[in-house]
């Protein structure tokens, strides 16, 4: 647990805690006049090192005030050295006892000398470094010049000195800074000020933060996360020789008063008290709800009792953040509000790494945050309770879904002993709404002609794999394939962990039903099994059929259910696999199904990220869209089973139409034309249908650059907009017979203007 220092307790009174491998030694500083920092305050300094003196093995410090300031293992690292430099001559040498100074002389100027040196040593290693170099220039000059009394005692003098010197000068302290000591710096302290940098964190949290800006930094961008009476500043930054950007975050939590500060840390002390009970946490939202609630008129009360002025606003921030230390998930939190991170890890040892995060626009990024092992205990209580999943030495691995305000994410907690050193976290955030062809065609992982594919055969009802590797941006795509059904039409979705954006579509008026299963990765639960799932499925009427992940037994359930006809709807899926051929030996070698099971597949789609050439940066594309024919017995790779529609030309990043598809060899693309009045046989109006698709896609992103409006291309417009091109064609086929395309753009742009102006 993070210390608390009892009332009373006595000035620069310690305790020091082992965690995870590592010494950290507390020190009360609650009571004293100034901030305890190392770099300004040479008492500081000199007590700081007197405790390595005695604690040799510590590697962090800790000085608790309202604040906490915590100095890093590098920067104690540091001073242990001129610690173990202080012992030394003290301890071995006795450079100060009687037997010592009878070398000297045995003069009160030596001694006083010498306790000097010894004192400035621990107060201002530099200064002493300077002051025993200039003392022993002076003394050597004095001795060739003949002015020493007892030359004896002077060489003995000197080579003490010289002695004190050399250990000094062999120090890290001192030899990193070399080039910044000049004659000018004895007795000032700012050349420390670059050295000694603690992470400041409020007492009511344990999450260390290095809130000063690293130095030598470049800054690249700015920008703040808008949340409800909170902003937070986001800082991006590039350091020399640093592959990585630097993400700098500064949280409304580390720039509050003092009395700020009282009144969240009374507060924890209360809330701490409350042993949340699994229950609670069937509704996160609500559980949030009312501890908020508690939690603004505990700090009311609080505040009037301090004889504290609260204003409305400030009780708000003070109250979301005590909940977010509390019965959250602190400083992750305000991460997973960035919209523009998709990916937040914390590597084990968990106190010995910062956060890493995936930004859209800089990549890779390491944080300035250092989560601690109390928060990471505390997060895993809270996923257990949150998911009904064991996290322990049976089920290493927890897989669950997080969701606050306005963030999503799924999360993979993983422990010993598949994680060697304790626990670890992978947060995936989910976009705020989710993902639309539109909105894909704006980024370029598909075009337009693509879009207008992929919306034909959804319309189609086919069965479909969504394949790729990790973060290639699988569950997205599938996501905005949601949004292409009907919503007259009924989904049924199953997933072990909730990604898919179930209440999107349902607050905009799809018929839609989750359902959550087992992961394949738990045992011990009261889940259902994924393949009871998909079988209860069957049983719940007409429905399209998602399946978040296919990875597991499920998948001969999933193909049983295709093969037979039970579903006359859209089957669609997310799968690893970096080809057509890699996605039939996962399906058939990996998961047991039989390779004739396998032609129940339709189409594979598959995404896969772009490197460029140099290597730092990547991009998320759609690479293929292949059909399965069903004439191959055995190997669809031999006999010629897979034919692609359209393939990614990485030149000029762009997925082009291959032959077969434009010459109307695509048996899937007959099957449906089939089954339309006015298609069977006439695939110059099926292929015209799917262009006419696709610049209704593009001409929903050229309408929201033209009226500055990027909400049309986003899902609840995206699903108007669908309705009303399906509305409009069926209109145009009757009036001519069948739906003449040129008729129903024009049609439908004008309806686009028109209700774009409005939305």
């Amino acid at each position: 647990m993070n210390v608390i220092f009892k009332k009373g307790s006595a000035l620069y009174a310690t305790e020091l805690e082992r965690k995870e491998g590592e010494d950290v030694l507390y020190i009360n500083a609650i009571g004293t006049p100034f901030v305890p920092t190392i770099a300004e305050n040479a008492d500081i300094m000199s007590r700081t090192i007197d405790f390595l003196a005695e604690n040799p093995n510590v590697s962090r410090i800790i000085f608790v005030q309202q604040r906490n300031y915590s100095y890093p293992s590098k920067q104690i690292l540091l001073l242990g050295e001129i610690a173990r430099v202080y012992n030394f001559l003290t301890k071995q040498e006795e450079i100060l006892s009687p037997r010592k100074l009878s070398l000297y002389g045995s003069t009160p100027e030596v001694h006083e000398d010498l306790q000097y040196l010894v004192g400035l040593l621990k107060q201002h290693p530099i200064g002493c470094y300077l002051e025993i170099k200039d003392r022993i220039r002076d003394l050597k000059k004095q001795l060739e010049q003949g002015e020493a009394t007892n030359r004896s005692n002077l060489i003995n003098y000197i080579r003490i000195l010289e002695r004190f010197f050399d250990l000094l000068e062999n120090t890290k302290l001192i030899k990193t800074s070399l080039s910044l000591i000049t004659e000018s710096a004895f007795g000032k302290r700012e050349i420390y000020k670059s050295i000694f940098r603690p992470e400041v964190l409020p007492n009511f949290t344990f999450t260390r933060l290095a809130a000063q800006i690293p130095k030598d930094a470049e800054l690249i961008d700015q920008y703040e996360i808008l949340g409800d009476e909170e902003k937070t500043v986001v800082t991006i930054l590039k350091r020399k020789n640093d592959s990585k950007h630097f993400y700098h975050i500064m949280p409304p939590e580390y720039i509050l008063s003092e009395e700020h500060h009282m009144l969240l840390n009374l507060g924890r002390n209360v809330l701490s008290e409350h042993r949340p009970k699994a229950e609670e946490f069937t509704d996160p939202e609500r559980t949030r709800n009312v501890f908020t609630n508690i939690a603004r008129d505990m700090l009311s009360e609080l505040s009037k009792s301090k004889g504290i002025n609260l204003n409305h606003r400030e009780l708000i921030t003070l109250s979301k953040i005590l909940v977010r230390h509390t019965i959250g998930f602190g400083l992750i939190e305000l991460l997973l509000m960035d919209s523009k991170l998709q990916d937040i890890v914390l590597n084990a040892p968990i106190t010995q790494n910062p956060i890493f995060v995936r930004h859209e626009e800089y990549d890779e990024c390491v944080t300035n945050i250092i989560p601690s092992f109390e928060d990471a205990n505390s997060w895993a209580a809270k996923l257990r309770l949150l998911s009904g999943r064991p996290l322990d030495e049976a089920n290493p691995v927890l897989d669950t879904d997080l969701s606050f305000e306005n963030a999503r994410a799924r999360v993979a907690a993983t422990t010993q002993p598949l994680s060697p050193k304790g626990l670890a976290y992978a947060f995936r955030r989910h976009r705020d709404q989710p993902w639309t062809l539109p909105l894909f065609i704006n980024n370029k992982m598909i075009n337009s002609f693509t879009a207008g594919l992929l919306s034909f055969l959804i319309d189609g009802s086919r069965t479909l794999l969504v394949a790729g590797t990790r973060s290639s941006g699988k569950t997205s795509l599938l996501g905005s394939l949601m949004l292409e059904i009907l919503p007259k039409f009924r989904t049924i979705v199953i997933e072990d962990t909730l990604e898919l954006p179930v209440e999107t579509l349902r607050k905009i008026g799809y018929d839609i039903l989750s359902l959550k299963v087992r992961s394949a990765l738990t045992s011990g639960t009261t889940e259902v099994e994924a393949s009871e799932g998909i079988r209860a499925s069957l049983r719940l009427g007409d429905s399209a059929l998602i399946i978040g992940e296919v990875r597991s037994e499920e998948t001969k359930a999933l193909y049983e259910a295709m093969r037979v006809g039970a579903l006359a709807n859209v089957v669609a899926g997310t799968i690893h696999g970096d080809s057509p051929y890699g996605v039939f030996d996962r399906v058939v070698n990996d998961l047991g199904v039989q390779p004739t099971s396998f032609k129940a597949t339709d189409l594979i789609i598959l995404t896969a990220p772009i490197k460029t050439p140099d290597g730092l940066h990547s991009m998320k594309r759609v690479v293929q869209v292949t059909e399965v024919r069903k004439h191959w017995n055995k190997d669809p790779l031999d006999e010629k089973g897979f034919v692609d529609l359209v393939r990614y030309n990485v030149e000029k990043d762009e997925l082009i139409p291959t032959d077969e598809l434009i010459n109307g060899d695509s048996e899937i693309i007959k099957s449906i034309a089939g089954n339309v009045k006015g298609w069977a046989g006439n695939w110059d109006a099926v292929y015209d249908n799917i262009l006419l698709r696709g610049k209704v896609k593009q001409e929903i992103v050229i309408a929201a650059e033209k009226l500055n409006k990027p909400e049309l291309m986003e899902a609840p417009f995206n699903t108007i907009a669908n309705g009303a091109f399906h509305r409009i064609s069926d209109q145009v086929r009757q009036d001519l017979g069948i739906p003449k395309s040129d008729e129903v753009f024009s049609k439908w742009k004008e309806w686009l203007y028109k209700e774009g102006e409005k939305f």
